[in-house]
């Protein structure tokens, strides 16, 4: 899988933004004519039935193709059982013709990463998630010294965009 689609993983903990900036890289993506897919991992418990006003709802109005939502042993494409790995949701999204796969979490997985940073406590991520393409810091991040990728501001919108927009064009 990834060989025909670029995948793109946006990673952080609550409330750094991962969310907003899926939906601007669906917006972006989808104004260029990529046909985008996303997969959303719901952490913190199952997925309420008709919630509708969460994450994969603003992927979908975003502009994405396809969009799926796994929590707690439930893949909101109307499909259950036990459990669900990232594998088993992507071999689904092979049927789908799409350009570019975003997925929203899933930090032990290790396809290409975008890392929010939103405070010094979230540092540790850089330690614990492998294959980091570019990290995004908000200012509250004290960001001391030069990390070993590409690294943006959160208002440097415009050079985080055209970056990960080049990410993203590289298999389509």
């Amino acid at each position: 899988m990834g060989q025909y689609r670029e995948i793109i993983q946006i990673v952080g903990y609550q409330n750094s933004g991962k969310t907003t900036l899926m939906e601007q890289l669906i917006r972006q993506a989808a104004s260029e004519g990529l046909y985008v897919g996303t997969i959303k991992h719901h952490g913190h418990g199952g997925i309420p039935i008709g919630d509708n006003s969460k994450d994969s709802f603003r992927h979908e109005q975003a502009g994405a193709h396809v969009t799926a939502v796994e929590g707690d042993g439930t893949l909101r494409i109307s499909i259950s059982q036990s459990n669900w790995q990232l594998a088993d949701i992507l071999a689904i999204y092979a049927s789908f013709n799409m350009d570019v796969i975003l997925i929203e979490g899933y930090k032990n997985e290790h396809y290409p990463k975008v890392v929010l940073l939103r405070t010094i406590e979230d540092q540790e991520l850089l330690e614990k998630v492998t294959n980091i393409i570019c990290v995004i810091y908000w200012p509250a991040y004290p960001l001391e010294k030069p990390l070993e990728y590409p690294t943006f501001s959160i208002h440097e919108n415009a050079q985080y965009m055209e970056f990960l927009m080049k990410e993203m064009r590289r298999s389509s």
